[in-house]
C-alpha cells in the first residue's frame, strides 16, 4: 500500500477513534483537544508503523465531525511535516459505522522522498483492521492541498497546489495539480470521460505550450493496474519546461511531437517509480549550448563550451524510472543547419552524458565521429581513441579532408578490432593482464 494511502487510512482511523470516544461517553464526558491529539498519534502509529507528533488538535461534532490538526511531524530522520490538516466527515456515515472522509485540506506539507519510502510495507491499513467499521467505496471524497512540497533524491524541492475528487477504487473523477509560483503556469488537469470508464482527458499547460491527449487505466488479472497515455506536445519551450521542475537543459527551442506514457503497478506511487515514456520530437529551430560541433570537427580533439545553432533537431527520447534516478536515452538523433548535419545517440543519468555523434560538415568534410561525455553542465566533445589515431594518419596523408576520412576509418577499425591507439592498446593490455 502506498505511503499516501497509509496517511489517509491512518488519519481516517484517528477520526473513528475520536468518534468512539465521543459517542461512547457523550452523556457524561467529552474528550479534550489534548486527548484527541494523543488518540490521533496512537492510531496513526498503529496503522502505519511510524510515530507521529501532533502539535495541536481541535474537533467539533456539529454539523459534522471536523478535525483540525496543526504542526504534524513524523518521527523520522527527515520528518514528513504538515503545517495544517483539516478533515470533514459525515456523522451519518460514522453512525452507520462506515468510514468516509468527505473533504481533506492540507496546507504547508513537506514530503522528503526517503521518508515517504519508509512507509512501504509498514503498518496494517486493511479494512479488516478497522474493527466494527467498514471502509466506504469512496473513503475520501476530495483532497485539496496548498504548498505541498516533494523533495526528490537529489534534494530538489518542488511545491504544488491542487485538488483531486475521487471515485470508487481511488480513481480520480477530476484532478488539477499545478507547480506553485511558476510563470508561465505548469498545470495538469484530468477529467474522467464517463461513469465507470477508466479513461481521462489529459490537458497539460506548461512553458507557454500544451501537452494534451488521453490516459487510460487497465486492471490486470494479478491485481496490478496498467497506465497508458497518448499525449501530443505543441510549442512547449524546453528551457521553460525544465526550469519549471528545477532542472537545466543543453537544448533551446520549442518541442512538437508525440508522447507515449506507460507504467504498471498497484497504485500511482508505484507507477511513478517505474514510469516509462517515449517521445518522438522535433525542435525547429534549436540551439545546442555547451557544444560547438564545427570546432570539435575542425580541431579533431576535445572541445568544451560554445554553442551550435540548428535549423532542426529531431529524434526519440525514452525515459525510464529506476532506483538510481530517471534514465534518459536519445536515439535516432538528426540535426541539421546550413553549416552541418549530424546523427547519433546519447544516454543521460544523474546529469552524466554518454553518447556518440557522426558530423558532416558542408565543404567536403564528411562523417567525423565524435564522443559525447562529461556532464550536462559541462559537456565534452572528442574523438574516440581509434578515430583520433585515424585522424592523425589522415592529416599526414591529406590535410583537411584526410583528417575526417582518417577519423572515419579509425572509428571503423576500432569497432572491428578494438581501439588501435596507444591509449587503447594500453587499456587492452591491462584488461588481459589477469
Amino acid at each position: 500500500m502506498s505511503a499516501s494511502r497509509r496517511w489517509i487510512i491512518g488519519i481516517a482511523a484517528a477520526c473513528v477513534g475520536v468518534l468512539v470516544i465521543a459517542l461512547g461517553g457523550l452523556a457524561w464526558w467529552l474528550p479534550s483537544d489534548a486527548q484527541v491529539a494523543a488518540r490521533v498519534a496512537t492510531e496513526f502509529e498503529q496503522r502505519t508503523g511510524v510515530a507521529l507528533r501532533v502539535g495541536a488538535a481541535h474537533w467539533t461534532l456539529r454539523p459534522g465531525l471536523s478535525l483540525e490538526l496543526d504542526e504534524l511531524a513524523t518521527v523520522q530522520k527527515e520528518p514528513i511535516t504538515v503545517r495544517r490538516l483539516v478533515l470533514h466527515a459525515s456523522l451519518r456515515d460514522l453512525l452507520a459505522r462506515r468510514i468516509r472522509v468527505d473533504d481533506v485540506e492540507i496546507e504547508g506539507a513537506v514530503f522528503p522522498r526517503a521518508s515517504a519510502r519508509e512507509f512501504r510495507g509498514r503498518g496494517d491499513g486493511s479494512p479488516a483492521a478497522l474493527g466494527a467499521f467498514t471502509m466506504d467505496p469512496v473513503p475520501v471524497g476530495q483532497v485539496r492541498f496548498d504548498d505541498v512540497t516533494w523533495i526528490d533524491r537529489r534534494g530538489i524541492a518542488l511545491a504544488y497546489d491542487g485538488r483531486i475528487e475521487f471515485d470508487p477504487g481511488w480513481m480520480p473523477r477530476r484532478a488539477e495539480v499545478s507547480r506553485r509560483g511558476v510563470t508561465p503556469p505548469a498545470r495538469l488537469e484530468l477529467t474522467r470521460e464517463g461513469e465507470g470508464i477508466d479513461r481521462w482527458r489529459t490537458d497539460i499547460e506548461v512553458a507557454g505550450g500544451t501537452w494534451s491527449g488521453t490516459a487510460a487505466v487497465q486492471a490486470l488479472p494479478e491485481g496490478n493496474l496498467r497506465l497508458h497515455a497518448d499525449l501530443v506536445p505543441r510549442d512547449v519551450d524546453i528551457v521553460g519546461l525544465t526550469s519549471a521542475f528545477g532542472r537545466k537543459t543543453a537544448v533551446e527551442g520549442r518541442i512538437n511531437g508525440r508522447t507515449e506514457v506507460m507504467a504498471e503497478g498497484a497504485n500511482p506511487i508505484e507507477w511513478w517509480q517505474v514510469l516509462h515514456t517515449r517521445t518522438r520530437f522535433t525542435v525547429r529551430p534549436a540551439l545546442l549550448r555547451g557544444f560547438d560541433l564545427a570546432r570539435a570537427v575542425s580541431t579533431a580533439g576535445i572541445s568544451r563550451g560554445g554553442q551550435t545553432p540548428l535549423d532542426e533537431l529531431a529524434g526519440t527520447l525514452d525515459t525510464q524510472g529506476t532506483e538510481n534516478g530517471i534514465v534518459l536515452r536519445y536515439t535516432n538523433l538528426k540535426a541539421r543547419s546550413g553549416l552541418l548535419t549530424a546523427s547519433g545517440s546519447a544516454t543521460m543519468l544523474n546529469r552524466k552524458v554518454d553518447g556518440e555523434l557522426a558530423v558532416d560538415i558542408v565543404d567536403g568534410v564528411v562523417g567525423v565521429p565524435l564522443k559525447v561525455g562529461g556532464t550536462l553542465d559541462a559537456p565534452e566533445l572528442s574523438l574516440t581513441g581509434g578515430a583520433l589515431a585515424g585522424a592523425a594518419i589522415g592529416s599526414a596523408v591529406l590535410p583537411g579532408v584526410g583528417t575526417a576520412i582518417g577519423a572515419r576509418i579509425g572509428q571503423r577499425m576500432e569497432q572491428l578490432f578494438g581501439d588501435p591507439s596507444p591509449k587503447g592498446a594500453a587499456k587492452k593490455k591491462k584488461r588481459a593482464a589477469p
